[in-house]
């Protein structure tokens, strides 16, 4: 999607949620998305952009481990700490460190 998209998605989503509900699924404060609609946001709007994308949008990416799956399934996943009690979670851990959709991603 693209910046234009987003900012219209995020308008659309608090004008039906309101701010203060979509601030905190998004994690960034009620002010943030306040100056991100007003376009006076100082920090990074494109950081902010990424979170509505991944909350609120359908986009899908592919998994190395899981195969195609939304943008919200990694986010959750990319988020889980390690944990050798599954297979499948250390597979997957290991695969979302390197990942490029991991912030930290190497």
């Amino acid at each position: 999607m693209t910046k234009t998209d987003l900012l219209a998605l995020l308008r659309n989503k608090c004008d039906e949620l309101g701010q203060a509900t979509v601030a905190r699924a998004i994690g960034y404060s009620p002010s943030a998305v306040n100056q991100a609609l007003s376009g006076t946001y100082k920090g990074s709007l494109d950081n902010l952009l990424d979170k509505v994308e991944e909350v609120y949008g359908s986009s899908t990416v592919e998994c190395p481990v899981l195969g195609i799956i939304t943008l919200a399934q990694c986010g959750r996943h990319r988020r889980r700490p390690f944990a050798p009690t599954n297979p499948q979670r250390v597979v997957l851990w290991r695969a979302c460190q390197k990942c490029p959709h991991n912030g930290s991603g190497k």
